[in-house]
Order: structure tokens, then C-alpha cells, then sequence
């Protein structure tokens, strides 16, 4: 019987539980969830400034300021960033000052330096400005009180800066998820070694680790495993008791040589699902003394479409994410997406575009068999084809974006 793809991840979600809240350095906390809100205690900026090179001066003395009929002020000198900019400016007499420096006693205003020529100690100002031009008041971006960051926000560069503009070098987060990787097989090798009959090289461990660390977790890469229940048991033991998560590779199906499947019965609690899905119809899910367990199936493509759809969910969830973090689009199949009612949701691996019609467009990225690992590298989206007859040349499709390659 197969599970229908949401409940499937329900059951997931159901036992991915949130981390717990950490102290991190700002250079750490990229991608983190906060836990609790930040409020500024301080002005930012901290004090009156000029937004770019010119002449501070009183607004007043610029009145009627043209091209042909500029204002002479006298220079009483120069103010360049991080100096305190105690330079008095009085009437008829301006100050250079140089970008993000502040603004002296008696100025209100600021010319940019395009609007002055300059001759000896005096400076012709050929435009004329208003209070407050170029100048950046004290408190314009926060005042003590303002929020900073909510909890539960995830952290950008942006929201990094200004944290480290009021003053922050910790922020409280919650823990990223540390997730062992293992693959398992017989068959499998590493590196440019010869292949012997019946052997291949392993590419899913290395495709699950990247995929980790895109989605913020911190990959523990547990190696190859061979068909052996013994030490298939003692990786996973090892594996639970120094990680939150585990993510496995092949041996999740119905063969008589699928020894993970047996090893996780006898370790833990485990749900073993024919989800309603293609590629990526196997999955396994349960928990280890307590630590979520994601046995992935061993068919490459299957392995990164069932992480995209179970595992990261599921991780970004322990880690205080409330999505996926992947965009979901409709978009227009150009070439239409065929395919034959099997009682599952198809999803093809596809190449996403933004459109000169405003809207995303999608085309297969090539074949689109379980193994063919080809079309996967090459692909930006998963195109989410229902249960049926396909979609048509230029029907709508939803499309999951994978990265930045959008």
C-alpha cells in the first residue's frame, strides 16, 4: 500500500524536535534561527553624519546658489571620519568633510563636492541646499528600544551587520543540526581506483553531505559501509550517539540483501513507507534511542529528491525552521511534462527561468531515469506532476527551486 506523500512527511515532522538554544560568534550564526528578539540600546548611526564627500555649511548661506552665481564661504578646514568633528562652522564658512564623518556645531547641511570648486581657503558652492541635505541624523536607522532581529528569524548577512552595529559579537540560536552521512553496499567505492565487475563509485554520500551543509547542518561524513549487519549496527550506534540526526543510503527496500532495513528494526523504531512519489518511492523513517533516522533509498536521484522532500524538512525543523527553505513556484512548462497515471506524484527533475512574461518557466533537464545522476546535476527545480496524464505545452506546474541557481 503506498503512503500518500504528505503523510509520509507529517510522520516525519511529527519527531524532528528542536534543538537546543546556543551562544554563537556573529561568524558562526549565518543561516541560524534566533531565539529570542533582539532590541537596539544604542542610536544608529550614533551621531550625525554626512552621507558623502562635500562641504558641511549653514543651509541659510546657500540661498540663491546657482551656476552662474555662486556662494563664497570661507574653508575652516577639513573633517574626515573618525574624528570627533569639533570644528565650529559659522556664518558664511564651511568645513571639507569626508563620507560618514560627523556633522560640526553650526552646520545643517552638506554639499556634495560635485557642486563646489574650491580656491585657496575659499569654496564657490554653485547649488543651493535645504536643512538636512546629505546629512544622516543621529538615530535614523535605530533608537534604544527598536527591534533588531524577532526570535525566530533566520539569519542573513544583513541581519549579521546591523547586529554587529549595535555592538553584538554573540547571538543566542538555536543549535544547527550536526548529521552523520553513511552509504551502504557491497558494491560501492571511493576515488579513481579500477573498478572490479559488479562495483561502482559511491556518489551519494558526497551529494547528502553538500546537501547538509546547504541546508545548514553540520554533515558528519561516517563513510562506506559494507553489507554486514555487524558493522551496519555498529555504525549506526555510533552514529546516534554522537549526532542528532542520521541520514542513510541504500539498503531501505525489499531485497533479501537490504541489511539496513533489518539492523534499524532491531536498533529502533522504524516506519518502512512505499511512498506515493517517483523517483524515491522507499523511505525509512524512525528513531535510533531517540535520534531521527532517514533511511534514504540507494538509486542516486531517488536519494537527493526523498532528502529534499523528508530529510531537509525535517532537520530544518529541529533546527527552529518553520519551512523547507525552498521556493515553491508555478510556473509554465514550455514543453509540457508527459507522463501515465500510476497512483504517485512525479517529480522531474527540471530547468527553471524567469520569463520577459513575469512569470517562472520549466523544462525537463534531461532523462529522467532513478540512476541517471546527470540530469539531477543539471537541473534547478523539481516540477511536481500530479497523478494523471501530464501537463500540457504551456500548462501551469508547481516547482520547488533547489539553490541559487534560479
Amino acid at each position: 500500500m503506498l503512503t500518500p506523500l504528505g503523510d509520509a512527511r507529517a510522520r516525519v515532522l511529527h519527531h524532528c524536535h528542536r534543538l537546543p538554544v546556543v551562544v554563537v560568534p556573529l561568524d558562526e550564526a549565518l543561516g541560524c534561527v534566533t531565539a529570542d528578539a533582539v532590541t537596539s540600546a544604542e542610536l544608529v548611526p550614533p551621531f550625525a553624519n554626512t552621507a558623502m564627500d562635500g562641504f558641511a555649511v549653514r543651509a541659510a548661506d546657500t540661498a540663491g546658489a546657482t551656476d552662474a552665481a555662486p556662494v563664497r564661504l570661507g574653508v575652516v578646514g577639513t573633517i574626515a571620519a573618525g574624528t570627533a568633528g569639533d570644528l565650529p562652522v559659522g556664518p558664511g564658512q564651511a568645513a571639507r568633510i569626508m563620507t560618514g564623518a560627523p556633522l560640526p556645531p553650526g552646520a545643517d547641511a552638506v554639499v556634495m563636492v560635485e557642486l563646489t570648486t574650491t580656491e585657496d581657503d575659499v569654496v564657490l558652492v554653485r547649488a543651493e541646499v535645504a536643512p538636512g541635505n546629505h546629512v544622516r541624523r543621529a538615530g535614523d536607522d535605530l533608537r534604544p528600544g527598536d527591534p533588531v532581529v524577532a526570535a525566530g528569524t533566520e539569519l542573513t548577512p544583513g541581519h549579521l551587520g546591523v547586529l554587529a552595529g549595535i555592538g553584538r559579537l554573540e547571538v543566542a540560536v538555536v543549535r544547527r543540526a550536526r548529521v552523520g552521512v553513511m552509504s551502504t553496499g557491497d558494491e560501492l567505492v571511493e576515488g579513481p581506483v579500477e573498478l572490479r565487475p559488479g562495483q561502482i563509485r559511491d556518489s551519494n554520500r558526497r551529494a547528502l553531505v553538500a546537501l547538509l551543509h546547504e541546508a545548514g547542518c553540520e554533515p558528519v561524513d561516517l563513510g562506506i559501509v559494507p553489507d554486514d549487519p555487524a558493522r551496519i549496527a555498529a555504525a549506526i550506534e555510533a552514529g546516534v550517539a554522537s549526532c542528532d540526526a542520521l541520514v542513510t543510503s541504500g539498503g531501505v527496500s525489499m531485497g533479501d540483501f537490504d541489511h539496513v532495513k533489518v539492523v534499524l528494526d532491531q536498533l529502533g523504531e522504524m516506519t518502512w513507507m512505499q511512498v506515493a512519489i517517483k523517483p524515491a518511492k522507499p523511505l525509512a523513517f524512525g528513531t535510533v534511542r531517540g535520534v531521527p533516522v532517514f533511511g534514504l533509498p540507494g538509486n542516486p536521484v531517488s536519494s537527493m529528491v526523498s532528502f529534499e522532500l523528508f530529510a531537509r524538512p525535517g532537520l530544518r525543523r529541529m533546527m527552529g525552521h518553520e519551512t523547507s527553505g525552498r521556493l515553491v513556484v508555478d510556473a509554465v512548462a514550455d514543453e509540457g511534462l508527459h507522463r501515465h497515471p500510476d497512483g504517485k506524484v512525479h517529480f522531474v527533475r527540471a530547468l527553471a527561468a524567469w520569463g520577459d512574461d513575469g512569470r517562472f518557466h520549466v523544462r525537463s533537464a534531461g532523462a529522467q531515469g532513478s540512476h541517471q545522476l546527470s540530469a539531477m546535476a543539471a537541473a534547478n527545480a523539481l516540477a511536481v506532476v500530479p497523478d494523471g496524464s501530464g501537463v500540457a505545452p504551456g500548462g501551469t506546474v508547481e516547482a520547488i527551486l533547489l539553490g541559487t541557481g534560479v
